[in-house]
Order: structure tokens, then C-alpha cells, then sequence
């Protein structure tokens, strides 16, 4: 397969799951802000939202240091000059999708075109100010499609292969970034004491993140207790069983990527090996011993490092 095709199939993907992580962290962020704290928390929370978005100055730049709730959605929501907001990625996605329609079935051109025109009109609308919440849903529900479609209808050669890729990567990104939003937002890890009311506020804190990644449920299934921080962050990264961990995505990763390549012992496929067994063989008590925040900001480093060999290896040299 030609590199740029390659490359446009795989920022097709993360275009798409980065505007549903978008969603994801912001939907987590409105519905705890929605909880009984003082405007101080609540601010802390969009403040460590920008941060680990890595978005703080570009936020600074177009809407100065005074950090409100609506700048920061209007910013990565609907700002077409910040890369990173949910328009700026559908768009993104489409454009990609549009130089490479040749590869793709007629369906998954349409569902990323509709995706578009359907958002564009959506923010025209006001449907976004009307109810954030059913917005945020919306562009979950359009990317869950997209990848249904794909899965669907197109062949499973290297084209579906590279968009596997561009997936699990930017999901395993964005899970990272998604757990380390709570801890921006309570300023440390677990606390060790804590009264009737900061327990009960904090179970409505994790309750948010676990909705965020459809993963409330999931964790009654497996854990059939309270909801506690030590376990919510071993699903969110140890369990290879849960879709959207740090584990899942890596184990995804790996076998996309062993399809593409033709040469299993490139440095990518090392790079990728290694991350994977290091998740692989971790226990959530060293990981939180050694500090939760320190963990996932290593592995966004080791994330973003990968995604650098994916694109010398296999990609075209483009900035993105």
C-alpha cells in the first residue's frame, strides 16, 4: 500500500476516535462540575482538563487565563482554530476520508461525510447549548457507528488494518489522558481518610469517569462491590478484557500492527512489545505506590514516541 494512503486511512481513525475521546473527557468534566463543590473545584477541573489536553496555550492565547466552563467547551467544541475540537477533528477525519474514497466502501464515505454536515448543522442549531449532554452522546454514538461500518463492509486487508492502528492508538491515548483528568481535579491520589460526605462525593466522581467509557456497568460485573479508586483505575489499565483499557488497546495495537509490517523484529514492533508486556505484567498496588499520575504521564510519553516510529515506518513525513 502507497504511504499516503496509509496515512490518510490511519488519521481517518484517529480523527474520529479523537473527537469521541473529546467528547468523552468533556462529558465526564460538565457532569461532575454538575456536583455540589465550590467554584474553586469546579474551575481546578476545566483547568486540568486544558492541562492534560496539552490545550492550556492555546485556551490562554484566544480566551486569556480566566478559565470558565463555556470558553472551555466553546473552545473544544465547536473552535475550528483548535485543532484538537470536536468540529476541527470531524472535519479532519473527512478529509482524509476524502482523499482515500477510492479504498473505502461507499458506506464508511457516508457515514464520515454525514458525520460532518450533521455536526455542522447540529452547532448551528443550538442543539450543543441546548443540552451539552445529549450532544457529547451524539458524537459517541457517530464514531461508534463509523467503526460498526468499517467492521462491516470493508475488507480486512492492510487498509483496515492502518485504521485499527490509528484507532487503538489515539483510544489508548485518550484513556490515559481520561483517568489522569480525575486526579487534576482532586489534586492528589487516594486519599487514605476521608468523612461520609468526601467518600460519598468521590463515588460520584469515578461513577462519571466509569460512564464516561461505558464502563459502569462493567465494573459491577467484575468487581460486584462499592465503587473504589484502586479498582477503577485497574480496569481503566490492567484488564485485557475491558474494550477501552490501557491493556485492550495495546494488545489491538499489536496485532494490526503484525499485519502490516513485514518485518516483526522493526523497532515499532519493540517499542509496541515492550509498552504492552510492561502493562502486561504490572499490578495496580505499584503502580499506585509508585504514583498514578507519574505512571500515565510515562506512558503518554512511550504513546506518543510509538505513534513517532508508526509514522517513519510506514507513513508519509506530514505535520499533523
Amino acid at each position: 500500500m502507497l504511504s499516503r494512503t496509509a496515512d490518510h486511512l490511519f488519521w481517518m481513525s484517529r480523527y474520529t476516535e479523537r473527537a469521541e475521546n473529546t467528547a468523552r473527557l468533556l462529558d465526564v468534566n460538565y457532569q461532575t462540575s454538575l456536583l455540589p463543590q465550590s467554584t474553586a473545584d469546579v474551575q481546578t477541573g476545566w483547568r486540568g482538563l486544558l492541562s492534560i489536553s496539552e490545550l492550556k496555550p492555546a485556551y490562554a492565547a484566544r480566551y486569556g487565563e480566566n478559565i470558565t466552563a463555556q470558553d472551555v467547551m466553546d473552545f473544544m467544541v465547536r473552535d475550528e482554530k483548535n485543532p484538537s475540537s470536536i468540529v476541527s477533528c470531524l472535519k479532519n477525519a473527512r478529509e482524509n476520508a476524502r482523499a482515500v474514497r477510492g479504498t473505502l466502501t461507499t458506506e464508511v464515505w457516508e457515514t464520515q461525510n454525514q458525520t460532518f454536515l450533521e455536526v455542522i448543522r447540529m452547532l448551528r442549531a443550538g442543539d450543543f447549548e441546548r443540552d451539552p449532554g445529549k450532544f457529547f452522546e451524539w458524537v459517541k454514538f457517530r464514531s461508534h457507528l463509523s467503526r460498526g461500518v468499517t467492521a462491516g463492509t470493508m475488507l480486512q486487508d492492510e487498509a483496515y488494518h492502518f485504521l485499527r492502528v490509528g484507532t487503538f492508538l489515539e483510544r489508548a491515548d485518550n484513556t490515559a489522558r481520561l483517568v489522569d483528568v480525575k486526579f487534576h481535579a482532586i489534586q492528589s491520589d487516594f486519599p487514605t481518610v476521608a468523612g461520609e460526605e468526601e467518600q460519598e462525593h468521590d463515588f460520584y466522581h469515578w461513577s462519571a469517569i466509569l460512564r464516561s467509557v461505558s464502563a459502569f456497568e462493567v465494573y459491577r460485573k467484575v468487581y460486584r462491590d462499592v465503587i473504589k479508586p484502586e479498582r477503577v483505575a485497574e480496569l481503566l489499565i490492567l484488564r485485557p478484557d475491558m474494550p477501552r483499557s490501557l491493556l485492550a488497546c495495546l494488545n489491538e495495537l499489536i496485532i494490526n500492527l503484525s499485519m502490516v509490517t513485514s518485518d516483526p523484529l522493526s523497532e515499532t514492533q519493540r517499542r509496541a512489545g515492550k509498552l504492552r508486556s510492561d502493562l502486561q505484567y504490572a499490578r495496580i498496588d505499584e503502580i499506585l505506590s509508585a504514583g498514578l499520575h507519574a505512571f500515565l504521564m510515562q506512558f503518554l510519553d512511550r504513546v506518543n514516541e510509538l505513534g513517532a516510529h508508526i509514522s517513519r515506518e510506514f507513513l508519509v513525513p506530514v505535520t499533523r
